[in-house]
């Protein structure tokens, strides 16, 4: 674990942050094997069921160190890697709370987070093209899916920056806020997530990142979750508190 990278708790959500503000925290490849490290580590714990990703000072991240990105020769087999594969197979929820800048992976990143909350001052920008490079992360594949052809198209071969009321409007952000208010409602999304039934949530996750298929294959898949979930616990506390007219716990449930 390197020191540019803070880990937290707050109950049942892991808070990793982004620690180099003196740089916008951008990040070096000891910075994501950081990164890997904390979501894989937080994946084992069973009392932990989401993680909100955030940046130190005034800036999510502006993306990577460009010395530290300069150096590599490959990505194949690299922390960045690793933390990108990570991200991507994550079965908890993933929060993101962005503020400041958000460029290069700091916008790729969150195509992978399942909320995202910025303040007004965010600033996203995918300039690969730009710097003579392709996208990364997948962007190519999710930002399309996300938002249209089009807007990927615009936003991927121009590489123009963009701010907060734009990332809503695509669907790269669920909610726009005061500046200074992002981590807050991060974490209040994070524990609105927790205090789901976790199987479930989990499941559901899973459903919404699988691939396309046909209408009749999914069908059949979610049949086949809906019938387990019928003799699960979690049915029998959500079906318990309706009755008793009382909020559901399901911290009981395994």
């Amino acid at each position: 674990m390197t020191d540019l990278i803070e880990i937290s708790r707050d109950g049942a959500v892991q808070i990793v942050r982004m620690a180099r503000p003196e740089k916008k925290n951008a990040l070096t490849q000891a910075m994501y094997g950081g990164l890997a490290n904390a979501l894989a580590a937080g994946e084992k714990d069973d009392d932990l069921l989401v993680h909100v990703l955030a940046g130190a000072g005034a800036d999510f991240t502006a993306g990577n160190d460009l010395n530290d990105f300069l150096a590599l020769e490959r990505l194949t087999g690299t922390d960045l890697e690793r933390f990108l594969l990570t991200l991507a197979g994550l079965e908890k929820p993933v929060v993101a709370a962005v503020k400041g800048a958000a460029i290069g992976i700091g916008s790729t990143m969150l195509l992978h987070c399942d909320l995202v909350v910025a303040a007004t001052d965010s600033r996203f920008q995918f300039p690969f093209v730009n710097l003579g490079l392709v996208p990364e992360a997948a962007s190519s594949l999710l930002l399309p899916r996300l938002s249209g052809y089009q807007r990927a198209a615009e936003l991927l071969l121009l590489g123009e920056p963009f701010d907060a009321g734009k990332a809503r409007e695509i669907g790269l952000a669920n909610a726009v806020v005061a500046v200074g208010e992002e981590e807050g409602a991060a974490l209040a999304l994070a524990h609105r997530l927790a205090a789901r039934p976790r199987q479930a949530l989990r499941q559901a996750k899973a459903l919404l990142k699988r691939e396309p298929e046909p209408v009749t294959e999914r069908i059949a898949r979610e049949a086949r979750l809906f019938e387990a979930a019928l003799r699960s616990e979690e049915l029998r506390e959500a079906v318990a508190a309706f009755r008793e007219k009382r909020p559901p716990d399901f911290s009981r449930c395994r």
